[in-house]
């Protein structure tokens, strides 16, 4: 090991005057070297880019991994340049356990069945995040790391650079400053009672020195004059850069939102044909499960029939039995049906519904009306109003929104 002592003790004494000179300055006993508003600007600008660069990337980094183990072991396989093995993602280990449960479950069976839908709908699910995650790291995460660790690296070792240069230009101009002092004061008149030539010839001499002190402190002033300009002309450039930072961080963000665009509206397509390929599948035993504990629940505990509207995704369901004496009175008119003062609900219609006489309300799905009931109704139906209509509906085929 070279071990220079002479080179150490300089650094040492380097780092010293600079600790001196940076406490003179802070205490406002030694000048210091402005730059210029422009460059002061690009310097606060370059600091925030960096700043809030750091902060999305971490936060990115989070949103995709949520996992911090998992972060490290991608950091450390980084630093190290080995390839990432490929990890399961949680919705692809998720399908596996269900299809994994559907072989014990027994896959002939509608439960097991459906496992291994379902498993294989989550398998494609994380595959579509697996995508969102490699072309989030590539397009987005790699052109922040590569700023962070490459070009703001330059950038803070020419600023540090640029600060060096301006502490050796004021160390310059102090040194002048102090020449120039000690030459006037060695010019002035002798103040000897006993004037004898020796002593003009000291003062002259002392001049002298002092002139040429002078004059090589400043030679010095000028090349570090030229030293810090053309450190600050670097930096100016460098930090000028960081406009075409912007820019490429902007294409790059376009490019993770398309991305994510692209993931989210895989997952709703996968889902939406999941969702179909259940309703075929299962729709009637769902149905008739339903129907069953909806009739049980009305009968035995009296709930409100608001209570029995159908669930979301339902299949559609059969049409329900004629309900000509719904209302308990063959003299009571739907016309005559007043909403009640407090009860009345809106509720959205699931499916299609053609009234089979003038008493019941025809219906569009999708379409918003208001639904209430009245004493001694048939808890499978409710009054359903839309604008100047009214007609009873049934329940299963609404979907109760407050």
């Amino acid at each position: 090991m070279d071990f220079n002592v002479k080179k150490l003790a300089s650094d040492a004494g380097v780092f010293f005057t600079r600790a001196v000179q940076y406490t003179e300055e802070k205490l406002g006993q030694a000048e210091k070297t402005e730059l210029d508003a422009h460059l002061e600007n690009l310097i606060a600008r370059a600091d925030c880019t960096k700043n809030w660069t750091e902060k999305i990337f971490r936060q990115t980094e989070v949103l995709l991994q949520p996992n911090p183990s998992a972060r490290i072991e991608e950091f450390f396989y980084e630093k190290l340049d080995k390839k990432l093995p490929t990890r399961t993602t949680n919705a692809e280990l998720l399908g596996q356990y269900m299809q994994d449960a559907a072989k014990d479950f027994g896959p002939g069976t509608p439960y097991g069945s459906t496992l291994i839908t379902v498993g294989e709908y989550q398998k494609r699910l994380g595959g579509a995040e697996r995508e969102l995650l490699q072309t989030s790291a590539i397009n987005f995460l790699t052109p922040l790391r590569n700023f962070l660790e490459g070009d703001w690296k330059t950038i803070s070792v020419k600023r540090k650079l640029l600060e060096n240069r301006r502490l050796d230009l004021d160390v310059c101009k102090a040194r002048l400053k102090k020449a120039k002092l000690a030459e006037a004061k060695a010019a002035a008149a002798p103040d000897f009672q006993e004037t004898r030539p020796r002593n003009y010839v000291l003062s002259a001499s002392a001049s002298a020195l002092w002139s040429e002190e002078v004059d090589k402190a400043e030679q010095e002033l000028r090349l570090a004059q030229t030293e810090f300009d053309r450190q600050a002309e670097v930096t100016r450039l460098l930090l000028e850069g960081i406009s075409s930072t912007h820019v490429n961080h902007l294409r790059c963000l376009h490019e993770f939102v398309e991305a994510q665009a692209a993931y989210y509206a895989q997952c709703h397509k996968h889902m939406q044909d999941l969702q179909k390929e259940l309703s075929s599948a299962n729709g009637d035993t769902f149905h008739n499960a339903f129907a069953t504990n909806a009739s049980t629940s009305g009968v035995s505990a009296g709930h409100s029939p608001l209570a029995t509207a159908t669930l979301p995704g339902a299949s559609s369901p059969s049409h329900p039995h004629n309900a000509s004496n719904a209302l308990g009175s063959s003299t009571l008119k739907i016309e005559e049906v007043k909403p009640p003062a407090t009860g009345t609900r809106k509720a959205k219609v699931l499916y299609d519904y053609d009234a089979a006489d003038t008493s019941e309300l025809s219906l569009l799905a999708d379409e918003l009306i208001t639904v209430y009931t009245v004493p001694g109704m048939d808890p499978d139906w409710l009054i359903g109003e839309r604008g100047n209509q009214k007609g009873k509906v049934p329940v299963t085929y609404l979907e109760l929104l407050s």
